[in-house]
């Protein structure tokens, strides 16, 4: 009879339980409440005056158009879609569109754009520190951790006063080491709202070159906050100063097509030589990771920004989201002043002054389902649901 005498080498019966994540712990909570009147405001996607998430319409035609003339669905190689990252330059990069220091390719969504930046990151400089203020969105610390850097939070907002805190932004900053990371929201702030304005920018960037940062911004919102080009003010700022920027960009909430992970990363440094070499390092990266991204959301975003035609009616359309966001942000900031806030903040998301009890009790009472820290989707309801989201607001903040 056979014995094992050597000691057990560990396997997947030994990995530890893994925490949920809150905000995927919260949908599950949403699809399990048998309430027909529930509110879900914590899922980050947009919704239309009747609840709906729709597809736009020159998605639709230019998903069609896709089927109509697509030849082949062989590989197009760890760039993706090159024609697609061209055509998003002038977009993102507005007046640094012609510049051959900067090149950009596909990737799988934005939080596939904010890894591999990352990785790169940490290729190049073990030791940096990312500087990250809090609060964040919630994939941002974990990416940090999973490419083995170090993150370094400072408060970024108070929520008490619903003020960006500038100063201790600006003081962590200049703790940084020649080298460290930058991480920075491009706009329509996640999960605040909350944007810096276009002098505070420049402070920012005046502290990273006079520190010798890396900025890395994140910016997945372009053109629902206040424009295509006003919202790019912050990158195209740090462009204008920096040598060496990254850019992790999404195309899945401007263009509303959340689950086809559309979105692209950018890289810039002081010579085009430098840039290439850099991003013969993400293309390493990238085929180790996910090898080729997804086509077929890109090429639809391909074939809007390719047509004239097209391109304007996506301009019309996405208007109609951000003034959908920005008129829903009035409704509710002319509720009650103590939220009157909300309506001088950007984007999807803002923080409600509310307790983690008070958020549950709108949870087990009313069926509303935020995050427990407060942060809602500004357009996570349709308008028939509005005025009862609001009332149980103001009720939870009491007299």
């Amino acid at each position: 009879m056979l014995t094992q005498t050597h000691e057990r080498a560990r396997g997947l019966a030994d990995l530890p339980p893994v925490l949920n994540d809150s905000l995927i712990a919260l949908i599950g909570m949403v699809a399990a409440d048998p309430r027909p009147d529930k509110i879900d405001v914590g899922v980050g996607v947009f919704r239309d005056c009747a609840g709906n998430t729709p597809i736009l319409k020159v998605m639709k035609e230019a998903e069609q158009r896709l089927l109509d003339t697509q030849k082949t669905k062989a590989y197009l190689g760890s760039s993706g879609d090159k024609r697609f990252a061209e055509l998003l330059r002038p977009i993102l990069l507005g007046p640094h569109a012609s510049d051959d220091r900067i090149i950009g390719l596909q990737t799988p969504g934005g939080c596939g754009a904010l890894r591999l930046g990352f990785e790169l990151l940490a290729t190049a400089n073990p030791k940096a520190r990312v500087f990250l203020g809090t609060p964040t969105w919630p994939n941002h610390p974990p990416i940090v951790r999973a490419v083995g850097l170090e993150a370094f939070e400072y408060a970024y907002y108070e929520r008490g006063q619903a003020i960006i805190r500038f100063e201790d932004m600006i003081a962590a900053l200049q703790s940084g080491e020649p080298g460290d990371i930058a991480l920075l929201h491009g706009c329509c702030h996640n999960p605040t709202g909350a944007d810096l304005s276009e002098d505070q920018w420049r402070e920012v960037v005046r502290v990273v070159i006079e520190r010798g940062l890396t900025p890395l911004i994140d910016i997945a919102y372009q053109g629902f906050g206040r424009g295509l080009d006003e919202d790019a003010f912050g990158v195209r700022t740090m462009l204008d100063a920096c040598d060496e920027v990254i850019i992790a960009q999404s195309c899945d909430k401007n263009f509303s097509c959340y689950r086809d992970r559309v979105g692209s990363l950018w890289i810039k440094t002081g010579s085009a030589d430098s840039t290439k070499t850099a991003m013969a390092h993400v293309h390493q990266i990238a085929r180790e990771m996910w090898s080729m991204p997804p086509d077929h959301g890109a090429a639809s975003v391909h074939i809007i920004l390719e047509d004239e035609e097209l391109r304007a009616r996506w301009l019309v359309e996405l208007a109609a989201m951000r003034d959908r966001i920005n008129s829903v942000r009035q409704r509710i900031a002319a509720a009650d002043p103590r939220i009157a806030y909300i309506g001088r903040q950007y984007g999807m998301f803002s923080m409600l002054p509310l307790s983690k009890e008070q958020v549950l009790n709108l949870r087990s009472e009313e069926a509303i389902y935020m995050a427990d820290s407060g942060r809602f989707n500004v357009v996570g309801m349709g308008d028939g649901q509005l005025d009862r989201f609001i009332a149980a607001v103001v009720g939870a903040l009491g007299d």
